[in-house]
């Protein structure tokens, strides 16, 4: 059997007993049997170099090859490039970076720039590597190349690119001069009761967990608001389960209870928070109320809150979507959210090998919706917009100040 899962299932078996010429040639009659395309998946599912085992089929297409019974000695053969070069994959994910993308539901990331203009900038920076090695590099990172996909309508923003690499160095100055950096948005409302739940969970067999059949909200449970808050230096999220509206009170709310039950504690000297947000919803960048409630959050605290908004159409490569929403999602699949308890206790159980950690809280104010903010109200608000898009990008004082 040829599937990918059971190649790597083989090979981890086999290992063991195995020397380095053997393993080579297992692998690469694994490959030589998948056809076109199997160097690559054997790579991916065994993590053995493209080289070694384009190598083993050789030997096995030319048997004289072997025909000296050499066997590499335990630890023989060349040091792996970043063994060589300690900072060659810190550097690498740094020019990615800012271009990097996220699928909200999943872990995986992609870059936009080609293995052969990440080579070039590598070798500007004193990196002596090749288009191979570097490709190596990005798949063993969680890298791939991913297609155009239709799902977008209209046109992207002009200064789409140019918005992300601002919010990029704004982000890096707040970090370097130890200030916070948030991502904030509002997960997908979720139906609260015995409701299907997509995704599968171990259980005994024959007896899958019953739900409704159908959709209908329950109105005694109504729905949850999950609006969460990412700190993206110390790797930690906060999240307030809403029962009422997704207000930009509500929004605003749930910062400043992250502020004063996990912030404050991790930043006792900051004068500043950078606020990176989508510019549509409850936060959007033409939202009075968000605006005005952020100035009451600047008086309280007595800091200087800036804001950065993602361009329009891009909510899916916010930071919070990948490294807190997505683990989220995958903690509870499966599981019928039957009560809002149940999903602060699921949300609050989300980790990853990384160390991620969350805290999560039930918010059952009210949040009406329709508040409508007056012009005056606007002009005392302490807003300084940045020369660069000062619609997308904005700093709040404190009045108190």
């Amino acid at each position: 059997m040829n599937d990918p899962v059971y190649i790597r299932r083989r090979y981890e078996l086999l290992v063991p007993v195995m020397d380095e010429r053997s393993r080579r040639l297992l692998l690469a009659a694994e490959a030589d049997c998948l056809g076109y395309g199997g160097v690559s998946e054997v790579h991916r599912q065994t993590g053995v170099s493209r080289r070694a085992i384009s190598e083993g089929i050789k030997d096995l297409r030319d048997p004289s090859r072997l025909a000296d019974g050499r066997v590499r000695k335990k630890g023989a053969g060349r040091r792996k490039t970043s063994e060589k070069d300690p900072l060659l994959l810190e550097d690498l994910d740094r020019l990615i970076e800012p271009a990097t993308c996220g699928d909200p539901e999943s872990p995986l990331r992609w870059t936009s720039k080609s293995v052969r203009k990440l080579t070039d900038e590598l070798g500007k920076m004193g990196h002596k590597t090749n288009r191979t090695t570097v490709s190596e590099l990005l798949y063993e990172m969680g890298y791939s190349l991913q297609a155009n996909k239709k799902n977008i309508e209209g046109t992207a923003h002009p200064d789409r690119d140019v918005q992300f690499e601002y919010i990029n160095a704004r982000s890096k100055e707040y970090l370097q001069n130890k200030q916070p950096v948030i991502s904030v948005d509002t997960k997908k409302k979720e139906l609260v009761g015995r409701f299907k739940n997509s995704g599968r969970e171990f259980r005994p067999k024959g007896q899958p967990e019953e739900v409704l059949v159908h959709d209908f909200i329950i109105r005694e449970l109504g729905r949850a608001s999950p609006y969460g808050v990412y700190d993206i230096g110390q790797n930690v999220g906060w999240v307030s389960v809403g029962t009422d509206h997704d207000t930009a009170a509500f929004a605003v709310e749930t910062i400043r209870r992250w502020w004063y039950s996990m912030g404050q504690s991790l930043y006792p000297h900051a004068k500043q928070l950078l606020i990176t947000a989508d510019s549509g919803g409850s936060n959007g960048s033409r939202v009075r109320l968000w605006k005005l409630e952020l100035q009451k959050l600047a008086d309280e605290t007595r800091m200087e809150i800036s804001v950065c908004h993602l361009p329009p159409g891009t909510s899916k490569w916010n930071k919070i979507e990948h490294r807190l929403f997505s683990y989220i999602s995958q903690n509870w699949r499966g599981k019928p959210l039957i009560s809002h308890q149940v999903i602060v206790n699921l949300i609050a159980q989300t980790t990853t090998r990384t160390g991620l950690k969350v805290r999560c809280e039930l918010d059952r104010n009210a949040y009406p919706k329709g508040i409508k903010i007056s012009d005056k109200q606007m002009e005392e608000i302490q807003l300084d917009r940045h020369d660069f898009h000062g619609d997308w990008n904005y700093t709040i004082c404190s009045r108190g100040s």
